[in-house]
């Protein structure tokens, strides 16, 4: 049996008959060159769980990367839950090693705690070297019945009372709209246990929470069309960075505002202050640059080259771009600088924004950092 993107279910029942420790494929005699992985396996960790918005991800491009590494290497998934994403980060951080055949995709969910200084982390992004970005955008909608068709009926919003928002939990992609309602002045109860945005979705849908976002892919095959049946009202995209690292409106949605646009039309005022500063960080963190493809910043320079230059195919290659809207969006990933400047602004930020961020969590959710 298979998955939809063609990784044999076997495969994952191979590579734990291999062996369990992380970096097992390294320990095998010879290095691999930038030419020739023939004959090798490469461990792609995925820190989440079978199934999940990470691991679809990375399935995604596994038949390319297999396609355009030299030498055709076996490349194997291999998932490793808890913490969020954090235990098996942890693991990659202390155990991957700079020979080319264990590489680390990450997520928000993972930038988030090392950003905000989660005791429970054990890794440093400045000791890794990115190979690929992989932005995502999302989508604010709310009830047609709430009577609210845009950023000039904020005095309608936030004098609404009863307003709900489904959440997966504090510090989880949800911190970008949670600190977005703040900024809006609108006053909406964050009922946290989602177990995935798509119950959010479905809890919209069912009018126990009148306000909601999906991420581009979900909103385009899922909100869309209640958008056309008149059940939901969209507000504004998060929006998207261009190469510049600049905030403009996101190309999958034209014709709505990006964030910083509805917020400044809401308040007359361009947007400024600590909380608007911390709703940046975790926007570029949670969306504009929200996962990456990372090796120990020790690998050789000819190896990491290998990989830069086998998501460049990827990226160019036909049937990729024709299958990658429903998994990634119509969303450019990057390689090369840009991929660095997306790295450096997802995993940077300053002391001052980290602790009013922290002090907002307690505030907001009654919430310590490393406790669940």
């Amino acid at each position: 049996m298979a998955d939809r993107e063609g990784v044999p279910h076997a495969g994952r029942r191979d590579l734990i008959r291999l062996g369990a420790g992380l970096g097992l494929a390294a320990a095998l005699p010879g290095g691999a060159s930038a030419q020739d992985f023939t004959g090798r396996t490469i461990e792609w960790i995925i820190p989440m769980s079978v199934g999940g918005g990470s691991d679809t991800w990375a399935r995604f491009h596994l038949p390319f990367m297999n396609r355009h590494m030299p030498g055709n290497p076996t490349i194997v998934i291999r998932n490793i839950t808890g913490g969020g994403g954090i235990n098996g980060t942890n693991q990659f951080a202390a155990r991957a090693r700079p020979d080319g055949l264990t590489i680390l995709g990450t997520t928000a969910s993972i930038q988030f705690p090392f950003l905000l200084g989660d005791p429970r982390v054990r890794y440093d992004y400045a000791n890794w070297v990115p190979v690929l970005a992989s932005p995502t955008g999302g989508v604010m909608y709310i009830r047609p019945e709430i009577g609210v068709r845009g950023p000039g009926d904020i005095a309608r919003l936030r004098a609404t009372t009863g307003l709900k928002f489904g959440s997966q939990g504090p510090t989880s992609l949800d911190m970008v709209p949670a600190l977005a309602f703040d900024l809006l002045g609108i006053d909406v109860q964050v009922v946290m246990g989602m177990q995935g945005r798509g119950q959010g979705r479905l809890a919209f849908e069912r009018g126990e929470t009148p306000i909601d976002y999906q991420t581009s892919s979900a909103y385009i095959s899922q909100v869309m069309p209640l958008v056309r049946e008149g059940k939901a009202v969209p507000l504004c995209s998060w929006g998207s960075l261009n190469d510049a690292g600049e905030l403009v409106r996101d190309s999958n949605f034209p014709d709505l505002p990006h964030f910083a646009e509805f917020l400044q039309a809401a308040t007359g005022r361009a947007p400024s202050g600590p909380a608007w500063e911390a709703w940046k960080a975790l926007f570029i963190a949670g969306f504009g640059a929200q996962k990456f493809v990372v090796l120990p910043k020790t690998t050789p320079a000819n190896l990491v080259n290998a990989y830069k230059e086998a998501f460049r195919k990827t990226i160019a290659d036909a049937e990729y771009r024709e299958k990658r809207g429903p998994v990634i969006g119509e969303y450019n990933e990057t390689v090369g600088e840009p991929a660095d400047r997306a790295y450096a602004a997802a995993t940077t930020m300053s002391p001052e924004v980290r602790q009013w961020t922290r002090d907002w969590l307690q505030r907001r959710f009654n919430h310590t950092l490393g406790r669940e």
